[in-house]
């Protein structure tokens, strides 16, 4: 049950991180927005390169930023990779493990505090899936309890010290930038898809799966808060901003038609 609790989470980081950067790019410019996440782009890029270069493919076409309005990552997958099956799930894993390995870097090297302040919250995600209708309910109030105890845990570490300043915003980089190339989606879902099984396995044979998987639970909590927390805000601003111009754009019909706008004298 442990290993399908990880890759329903890791479906939930990869849907959340798309949701989060889709309503980013609403909001403001698409390209101001992967300026932002340049570093976790460059962490996803070099990831999908090696991918390419596992599987025997050339590298091509590809950049941190298209010369566009977007400033999308620019990548080219092979329409018929040399591996069959195995190569797309590769070329769509290792952007997640590369993202995956370098906020744990990070994590180790400044965001030891923040960690440790979450850890001291004692809410961390359910290592089973829900079976009944009130395990979603509960699983639905977990997540709200996780995603306070996450800013919990951000506004009592020390948060003016630059390396806690700077781990939170790799960690925002490195989490949202889990969202799957475009043209490499379906591999990349179909490596979360297979990953439960392969980190089984994996564990099965070194004998060290479930204490690996439970030393790095908390990161994986925190990631999962997050990016919960980033799109629960997302969703609030995009909401106020849609009313502002609902309200707007009735303000400036109502003038243009010469009629009083409701509410006004």
């Amino acid at each position: 049950m442990l290993y399908a609790a990880l890759t329903f989470w890791m479906l939930v980081i990869v849907f959340t991180a798309w949701g989060v950067h889709a309503l980013w790019s609403r909001l403001v410019k698409p390209r101001a927005v992967n300026t932002v996440l340049l570093p976790g782009t460059l962490i996803a890029q070099l990831g999908h390169v090696l991918g390419l270069l596992i599987t025997g493919n050339a590298v091509q076409n590809t950049a941190l930023m298209r010369d566009d309005d977007t400033g999308e990552p620019q990548t080219e997958t092979p329409e018929k990779p040399r591996i069959p099956v195995i190569g797309p799930v590769l070329i769509g894993l290792l952007p997640l493990l590369a993202c995956a390995a370098a906020l744990y870097a990070a994590a180790r090297l400044w965001g030891q505090t923040v960690i440790d302040e979450f850890g001291r919250g004692g809410v961390l995600l359910s290592q089973s899936l829900p079976t009944r209708l009130s395990d979603v309910w509960q699983l639905l109030r977990d997540s709200v309890t996780l995603v306070e105890n996450t800013v919990d845990a951000v506004l009592r570490s020390d948060l003016p010290h630059w390396p806690t300043a700077l781990f939170l915003y790799l960690a925002v980089c490195l989490t949202v930038r889990m969202t799957p190339f475009e043209g490499n989606r379906r591999g990349a879902l179909g490596a979360i898809a297979l990953s439960g099984v392969l980190i089984w396995i994996v564990g099965a044979l070194t004998g060290r799966g479930d204490a690996a998987l439970q030393s790095t639970w908390p990161l994986l909590s925190f990631a999962v808060g997050v990016l919960l927390f980033l799109l629960l805000f997302s969703l609030l601003v995009t909401g106020v901003v849609e009313l502002i111009r609902i309200f707007a754009r009735g303000e400036s019909q109502a003038a243009a038609s010469g009629r009083p706008v409701r509410g006004g004298r």
